[in-house]
């Protein structure tokens, strides 16, 4: 009961922000006022400016050590599951390489800061939240903002023409702010209070604005072909993927404590915003990433209480 009361006092107006972000973006289907292709310019914004903002205020000041490993598993160790999970797919059902990059990029990046924050603060306070910064961080964002980068630019064409694809890579924003951020934080580089103040409010942009995007391209078509793919794609990174953790860290390594049961909770979050905002920007099926990103958030609670249950009873 207690936890249940803190998550509403404390944290209630994070996932209020959510759902009225998305929601915004559903409604604006129906406003003449608003093109039919309105989300391409703000996933180019969340792209150009609020990414670059968010890795340049938050990578240098993180701490590299041994006590990111279990942590950074989730996030990289996951993506590469996805990534081998739904490539054995692809190549067993005949998959197109639009479909299959999608699923990677959803099914293996999960929303560690946007939701995961307010819920694990919620959970297990602000020595949790410690933790979670770390799967996110040096976690999913480095991951995003490279294997992500790589895997979005090897399944946007048939024939993957490799110069290419690394010029996309080295001159994709992010990536260059994230590799302008590791070089400071390897220098001990810090920005001046007033520009890390820029950054950071610029980097606040990126939740509202790409989840009015993702409602701006939800539609929910009873006869739709996505719907058995969505499936698939929230059970795995719902379901699967976190029983993959436990078993790996708890029952295979014997890992316990709080660091422990955060990771896996983390690693049961719902697909990334990001993930769909990069998915979307290289043409892997919009409609299914923004359905992932719609559907996943709200239902993720419920998983959510789901994997609190096993990790504590």
């Amino acid at each position: 009961m207690h936890i249940c009361v803190t998550f509403v006092s404390d944290n209630m107006d994070s996932i209020i922000l959510l759902f009225t972000c998305m929601f915004a973006g559903v409604v604006s289907q129906f406003v003449k006022a608003f093109p039919s292709n309105s989300h391409l310019p703000l996933n180019q914004f969340v792209i150009h400016i609020s990414l670059p903002a968010l890795v340049l205020f938050y990578i240098p000041k993180v701490v590299l050590g041994s006590h990111l490993l279990f942590p950074l598993g989730i996030a990289w160790i996951g993506f590469v599951l996805s990534y081998l999970f739904f490539n054995l797919l692809a190549k067993t059902f005949g998959w197109s390489r639009k479909l299959t990059g999608c699923l990677i990029l959803l099914g293996g990046l999960g929303n560690t800061s946007f939701v995961g924050f307010p819920v694990i603060e919620a959970l297990y306070g602000k020595q949790g939240l410690e933790t979670a910064i770390i799967v996110d961080q040096p976690g999913s964002f480095m991951v995003m903002a490279t294997l992500g980068i790589i895997v979005a630019a090897l399944y946007s064409k048939g024939k993957p023409d490799l110069k290419t694809i690394g010029r996309k890579i080295i001159f994709f924003p992010p990536f260059v702010a994230f590799f302008i951020a590791l070089l400071m934080n390897a220098l001990h580089f810090q920005f001046p209070d007033i520009w890390q103040n820029v950054f950071q409010k610029l980097g606040n942009t990126v939740t509202p604005i790409a989840l009015v995007a993702v409602g701006m391209q939800l539609k929910l078509d009873k006869h739709s072909k996505h719907f058995g793919f969505l499936a698939l794609g929230l059970f795995f990174k719902l379901m699967i993927m976190p029983a993959f953790f436990v078993l790996l860290y708890k029952v295979i390594l014997k890992q316990q404590g709080l660091a422990i049961d955060v990771s896996i909770t983390e690693a049961a979050m719902a697909p990334m915003i990001t993930a769909s905002v990069l998915a979307t920007s290289y043409g892997l099926k919009p409609k299914l990433s923004s359905m992932m990103i719609g559907i996943g958030i709200p239902l993720s609670f419920a998983t959510l209480a789901f994997w609190y249950w096993v990790l504590h009873f």
